[in-house]
């Protein structure tokens, strides 16, 4: 591939993975209840919304891809802080359009997921559009972090604090991977507190 073609993947690449929440759900919309296939430490389970929010609030992530720079950072922020989301009561689930082959790996990958971050399958992109995210079409040759070309689209990140009522609670867009983390984070420690004041 010569340089300017690959600078321009590179760009395109970058550009899709940066986009903006623009017509994301809202703080006290109710957040569309799913069901997908998903992966914890490489094995695979089916992922209930509704069920998950019988626990408690639950973070529902979408981001484009496993194995790309941003969404790598992102899980792994997310899996070093899991035990501060579990002390607020809260569970986690990635969202992306990635296979459930690739999602087994990247969940079990200690670098990531570690094992401790469950993330979902949402091949067709229907889950992303139903919390009114753009997704957009995937091109030939973009390749992840491990040189395996991506073979899907993307949704944009952005993340959703759900509470068990099925109300979403925060709304979190347009961030770095890191400060995604940190301002979920927030919001969960934020709804324990209340909780704790009643």
């Amino acid at each position: 591939m010569n340089r300017y073609l690959r600078h321009s993947l590179i760009w395109l690449l970058s550009s899709v993975l940066a986009l903006p929440a623009l017509a994301a759900l809202k703080e006290g919309d109710t957040a569309p209840d799913f069901t997908a296939p998903a992966s914890l430490a490489g094995k695979a389970f089916t992922f209930s919304l509704k069920q998950a929010l019988k626990q408690g609030p639950v973070v529902v992530y979408f981001y484009p891809s496993a194995y790309t720079g941003g969404c790598n950072l992102q899980a792994h922020t997310f899996s070093i802080n899991q035990e501060k989301f579990a002390a607020a009561g809260a569970s986690i689930i990635g969202v992306s359009l990635d296979s459930i082959a690739r999602l087994n790996d990247f969940s079990a990958d200690p670098n990531y997921c570690a094992g401790k971050i469950a993330v979902a399958s949402d091949a067709d992109g229907k889950i992303a559009r139903s919390y009114d995210l753009k997704v957009k079409e995937g091109a030939p040759g973009i390749k992840d972090t491990r040189g395996v070309e991506i073979d899907h689209g993307f949704a944009e990140r952005t993340t959703y604090v759900v509470t068990p009522d099925g109300r979403i609670a925060a709304t979190l867009g347009g961030l770095a991977p890191t400060d995604n983390v940190a301002k979920a984070l927030a919001a969960v420690q934020q709804l324990a507190a209340a909780k704790g004041q009643h």
